[in-house]
């Protein structure tokens, strides 16, 4: 398996292509590839039975694609717990590196790196850690903007983005910290939240979208 088939199933998978079906424009957007590649990729994939393909609707990962991308998963966000826990890495700095490391790492070299982390549940944006066979926990969670304004609420996921999670640390968001939503602007206006500490947080629409909680 080279790591450019890796990328790939990796991408389609986080695209949430376990569940729907994934279009070539998503996948490109989010490798940042022309049309022409993803295509010739999917014959690629389609041909080792890692992905099926539903002609002008899609592609989606198969049982066989998903086992490969978790692990692929697995090592990166190990990596990212090892930056963030380590070596002091903020969190929106953690995700080009652990890109690098993840495809020159042997499984061998991950299952002792998650021993030395004792064995992490979520990496440092919140993303469940697949175990050494390529299973995912699954958890409830819901989008903050499906909340309603006295709504209590922990922060459990965020969106791996570099630019959002720059935004969300210069606001000291934090995951697992219980807040209380006090008010919800309308008209896709700005959501405002306090934690225990009465410390006002206020961000927007957009950025509420791309935070889970529970």
């Amino acid at each position: 398996m080279t790591p450019h088939k890796e990328d790939y199933l990796k991408v389609i998978m986080e695209l949430g292509g376990d569940k729907q079906l994934v279009n070539n424009k998503q996948i490109g957007q989010a490798l940042s590839v022309s049309a022409a590649s993803v295509t010739e990729m999917s014959v690629k994939l389609l041909k080792d039975g890692l992905i099926s393909h539903i002609p002008y609707q899609g592609v989606q990962i198969t049982e066989k694609g998903q086992l490969i991308a978790n692990k692929l998963i697995r090592k990166h966000r190990l990596w990212e717990v090892f930056l963030s826990e380590k070596l002091d890495f903020n969190w929106d700095e953690v995700h080009e590196e652990a890109e690098l490391l993840e495809h020159v790492s042997s499984d061998r070299l991950i299952d002792r790196l998650d021993a030395y982390l004792g064995f992490p549940k979520y990496d440092p944006h919140g993303g469940v850690i697949p175990d050494k066979e390529g299973r995912i926990e699954v958890y409830e969670s819901k989008p903050l903007i499906e909340l309603e304004a006295g709504s209590r609420f922990i922060i459990r996921e965020v969106d791996d983005d570099q630019e959002f999670l720059a935004y969300l640390l210069n606001k000291d968001v934090k995951l697992s910290v219980p807040y209380l939503l006090t008010n919800v602007e309308p008209y896709e206006g700005p959501y405002t939240f306090e934690a225990q500490n009465h410390q006002s947080y206020q961000i927007s629409f957009k950025a509420a979208s791309k935070i889970y909680v529970q």
